[in-house]
């Protein structure tokens, strides 16, 4: 394996015989992530809420792979989605997300990027886990920094609505996710891993749904022209946690620029992100708002 400050897609692994599940692949980091794992010989499942948006990317791509329909900010898609999966599934990759978007609901009624970001992924990953047989992958932010948990208030019901301070709890409680979830599996015996990864600073489609001018402005004029790396290389950190051997809760990122931009490799993160009792409280919180307990803790290679 080449070092990781050289890393690419390119180093990528044979990945024949192994199925993958890519979550909000129809664009962005999440559709590099499946096209290149497929063109590595994985069988690639986009799950996203377009299916035929779906398809068109995916018509591009060099390999084998199918579309089914996944809005994560449905419990009722969720659950179909995994009451479909039969057999065993090698890597699930918790891609899909929102960024500071303006204030709404789910149809469940959990503020839109906790339910999208978080509890979404949360239920899914639970539902499926016992088919699970290599690693679960959660894309997180440099944003978890700005992140603060607030248990009594995870919807944001009582306090003014702070569109990036609500983002940088999601990518917060992504990170408290992994490692309760590898804590989790650790206990079981299983051999499974729950590892995380963030893309930097990469210019995509996220920064064009913040409903604020001046963040089009700032993100689409300047930061994303100037700034941002592409969305090839935002995807290499996902890419380098799904098929690398590294430790269960490793967190990727971007190796130069404070992790805004380069290559792979394993970094650091918050105190906050570290907080074992959080991460408990988090996970039986989530337990209660969406209906889903822990799945069944798998124990096969």
């Amino acid at each position: 394996m080449p070092a990781s400050s050289s890393w690419t897609a390119a180093d990528l692994p044979d990945l024949s015989g192994r199925t993958i599940v890519v979550t909000g692949a129809s664009s962005g980091l999440g559709a590099v992530t499946a096209r290149e794992l497929a063109r590595a010989g994985a069988h690639v499942v986009l799950a996203v809420r377009d299916t035929a948006k779906g398809e068109r990317v995916a018509a591009a791509f060099t390999g084998d792979w199918e579309v089914r329909e996944l809005d994560l900010a449905s419990l009722a898609s969720v659950r179909a989605f995994a009451d479909g999966w039969s057999g065993d599934l090698d890597i699930l990759i918790n891609n899909a997300g929102i960024m500071a978007v303006p204030q709404s609901k789910t149809v469940d009624g959990f503020e839109a990027q906790i339910g999208t970001n978080h509890l979404g992924h949360f239920a899914l990953t639970n539902l499926l886990l016992g088919h699970i047989t290599d690693r679960v992958v959660s894309v997180s932010s440099g944003a978890h920094r700005i992140g603060k948990l607030h248990l009594d208030d995870l919807n944001w019901e009582q306090r003014r609505y702070d569109r990036w301070r609500v983002y940088g709890q999601t990518k917060l409680a992504n990170l408290l996710f992994t490692s309760e979830l590898q804590r989790r599996l650790d206990e079981a015996g299983s051999s499974v891993r729950a590892v995380a990864a963030h893309p930097g600073y990469a210019s995509t489609h996220l920064q064009s749904h913040t409903g604020s001018r001046i963040n089009h402005l700032l993100f689409n004029t300047i930061g994303n022209r100037l700034l941002a790396q592409s969305e090839e290389m935002g995807a290499l950190p996902t890419l380098y946690a799904a098929t690398q051997d590294i430790p269960g809760n490793s967190f990727v990122g971007p190796d130069k620029f404070l992790e805004q931009r380069g290559h792979p490799k394993l970094v650091g993160r918050t105190k906050a992100a570290k907080n074992a009792d959080d991460a408990r409280r988090l996970w039986t919180l989530s337990e209660e708002l969406t209906g889903v307990g822990a799945g069944t803790m798998p124990v096969a290679a």
